[in-house]
C-alpha cells in the first residue's frame, strides 16, 4: 500500500509540473514568445483607451489594412470621444488633425488601457494620457487634444 501511495504521489507531481523548455529556450534561457509590447504585424490596427473608457484611439499603419485604406496611404491615428458628445479627430502622418462631428456612429473604445501619465508611440505618432485627456502629435509637430471638455486639432 505504501508503494502504491508513493507512486500515486510521484505521478501527481509530474502531472502538475510545468513543461520542459523547448530547445530554443534551453539553449539561451530566453523564451521564443514575442514580448508583450511587440510591434504589430504589417497591416494590423493598434487600439488603446484611457482609463475611463470614454476616449480611445486607433492607429492604422501606412498602407492601411485589408479592410481600410487611409485616404493618402500614410499612417493615420483616429481618436474618439463618447461623452458628452461623440466626436472623432483624425491625424495623418503630416498636417493638422481634422475634427469630425455628427458621424452618427459611436464605436469606442477598445485595446489596452493607457494609464494616466503614460505615453504611447507608433510610427510617426506619440500620445500622452493624463486625467485631462489625451494629447497626440504627428511627425511634423501637428497634434490633437481630446478630453471630456475639449476636442482640438492643430
Amino acid at each position: 500500500m505504501r508503494l502504491f501511495s508513493s507512486c500515486l504521489l510521484a505521478l501527481s507531481l509530474v502531472a502538475c509540473s510545468p513543461p520542459a523548455p523547448s530547445t530554443d529556450e534551453a539553449a539561451d534561457g530566453a523564451s521564443s514568445q514575442p514580448p508583450a509590447a511587440a510591434q504589430p504585424a504589417p497591416g494590423q490596427l493598434v487600439e488603446f483607451q484611457l482609463p475611463t473608457g470614454n476616449i480611445g484611439c486607433t492607429f492604422v499603419p501606412a498602407g492601411g489594412t485589408a479592410v481600410y485604406r487611409t485616404p493618402d496611404g500614410r499612417a493615420e491615428l483616429a481618436c474618439d470621444r463618447i461623452a458628452p458628445t461623440y466626436v472623432r479627430i483624425v491625424l495623418s502622418e503630416t498636417g493638422a488633425g481634422v475634427l469630425q462631428q455628427n458621424l452618427g456612429e459611436a464605436p469606442c473604445c477598445a485595446g489596452e488601457t493607457l494609464a494616466y501619465g503614460a505615453s504611447w508611440a507608433q510610427g510617426p505618432f506619440t500620445c500622452t494620457s493624463s486625467q485631462e485627456g489625451v494629447s497626440c502629435t504627428n511627425g511634423d509637430g501637428h497634434g490633437i487634444m481630446l478630453s471630456r471638455d475639449r476636442a482640438e486639432a492643430h
